[in-house]
């Protein structure tokens, strides 16, 4: 089928996709409950890091959460507690939450190949109580997203032993990246560029300096 950019190898309905993939196998279905389950509930309370998925009116984004395995609190077997701990306030997924309730949560647990999958409704509550219940070294966070579980499945292994996630080995320092003040650097550089080079020629814009 052709895309709308003209590319006759883009896929773009579900029977496309079914005809280039086999079916799941039962396991793959028979594992997605509609509510947290013992062996789903030992792996949130191991788990001290998930990303969390929302969309706004700005489009979609993920957004890292992380603390002591067990931050996520299990009210229930359909409700989890995740308490927003202090970043950078740019509270993108808090906003996206505010216009649009839907989420999806992925957990990951160091040296466990296997992640979990939560998809659900999230809402931010400021009640003192349960700010106060989530408070780490006298300090409670500013809110807690109550999250409504809808789906919940774990994924195998395959990527994260692909990856070799957890392997040691595969580890890089983190002086082999461009530091925070180089990608400031850079994406103050890229706006110089375009406010200065517009309407010029390549030969007339500035030069970008040497690192």
């Amino acid at each position: 089928m052709q895309g709308a950019n003209g590319d006759t190898h883009l896929i773009t309905t579900d029977a496309a996709l079914d005809a280039r993939y086999d079916q799941p196998g039962w396991v793959a279905q028979a594992k997605e409950t509609d509510r947290i389950i013992a062996p789903y509930r030992a792996f949130i309370e191991a788990s001290p890091f998930c990303v969390l998925a929302t969309n706004g009116a700005r489009g979609l984004d993920c957004s890292p959460r992380g603390d002591a395995p067990g931050f996520v609190r299990i009210a229930d077997e359909t409700t989890l507690l995740i308490p927003d701990r202090r970043g950078n306030n740019r509270i993108d997924s808090l906003r996206n939450i505010v216009r649009d309730p839907r989420v999806s949560l992925l957990f990951l647990i160091p040296g466990c190949g296997e992640t979990l999958r939560i998809i659900g409704r999230a809402v931010i509550s400021a009640d003192p109580a349960l700010l106060e219940s989530f408070a780490l070294n006298g300090a409670a966070p500013r809110t807690v997203l109550v999250v409504t579980v809808e789906r919940v499945f774990y994924q195998c292994a395959s990527a994260i032993n692909r990856a070799q996630l957890w392997n040691p080995a595969r580890h890089i320092e983190r002086t082999s990246l461009p530091s925070t003040n180089a990608i400031l650097a850079a994406i103050q550089w890229n706006g110089l560029k375009r406010k200065v080079g517009a309407g010029r020629s390549s030969a007339h814009a500035p030069a970008e300096p040497a690192e």
